[in-house]
């Protein structure tokens, strides 16, 4: 079994699937009577996953949009409640383990529990010290969730409309940025959310154990609605500009270390496995 479906938790357990809830009638004798001793799996992380799934219907309503604050709200306050049992993962996995390496492995994997045209629900697992570079999520706002593990989050925003290509002939790729986080988060932690233009639209993963990321995507990427995914790399902005660093203060509200980012292609250690998904299901109306 390859690491990644380890990973997931996805094991098939005697014709169930993990997450897969049924009743099963145990008979056992004491004495010299029968009596039919009913076991029930917890219904809590179909529930809760379907909860998730119905609020995601109604909060996402297509491209061009965005969630309200109370539709935010409503989103974070289910994600922020969520276990890693609810998407059919165990902390007792042999991946999840600190201080494990297993060599040849070290790729990002993730595993789509939905999608639709409206919003995804997707895992992302990252192995200790696999890193999601920069990359930006063009007209999307998207909640992540850390499910298991610690990872330093790197963000930026675009600062208005600025380039630096208008100042600096030898940088016409660059675009002026600021930094929203440079942190390590740690499970249990609150839902981070961003926006298609705030929020740091723009971040990049490093593991610093091994991670499980429930993202929620509205919409997902889609490269024929021209939602595809750019990378970057991020360079200190030159102490010459601070001239118009400061101009694109005022119309600042959170003042923080500015950046160039400069588009790169894909880099090729950024591909990512696929693995499927098995934990529990979501149930869409007909």
């Amino acid at each position: 079994m390859s690491i990644q479906a380890e990973a997931a938790g996805f094991v098939k357990k005697s014709r169930d699937l993990i997450g897969k809830v049924q009743d099963k009638i145990i008979r056992k004798k004491k004495c010299s009577s029968r009596r039919k001793v009913i076991i029930r799996r917890s219904l809590q992380p179909i529930l809760t996953l379907q909860r998730l799934f119905l609020s995601c219907q109604d909060v996402f309503k297509g491209p061009g949009t965005v969630p309200s604050p109370n539709d935010v709200q409503k989103l974070c306050h289910i994600l922020d409640q969520m276990k890693p049992e609810d998407v059919g993962l165990s902390r007792d996995l042999h991946f999840f383990k600190h201080n494990t390496v297993v060599k040849g492995h070290e790729r990002v994997a993730n595993s789509t529990i939905y999608q639709c045209k409206n919003f995804s629900l997707c895992i992302f697992f990252l192995p200790e010290n696999a890193i999601i570079p920069l990359h930006n999520h063009p007209g999307m706002t998207v909640f992540s969730k850390l499910l298991l593990g610690s990872m330093h989050i790197k963000s930026y925003d675009w600062v208005g409309s600025l380039r630096s290509d208008d100042h600096v002939s030898d940088a016409k790729s660059k675009r002026l940025a600021r930094l929203r986080a440079n942190r390590i988060f740690t499970s249990p932690c609150d839902t981070s959310v961003l926006y298609p233009a705030s929020g740091g639209n723009i971040h990049q993963f490093t593991a610093i154990t091994p991670c499980a990321v429930l993202d929620v995507l509205g919409p997902p990427y889609s490269r024929d609605d021209g939602r595809d995914c750019s990378y970057y790399k991020d360079t200190p902005y030159d102490a010459t500009l601070d001239v118009e660093v400061k101009e694109a203060k005022e119309d600042d509200d959170c003042y923080g270390p500015y950046a160039w980012l400069e588009e790169i292609d894909m880099p090729k250690d950024s591909e990512m496995d696929v693995v499927q998904y098995l934990g529990p299901q979501v149930s869409v109306a007909s």
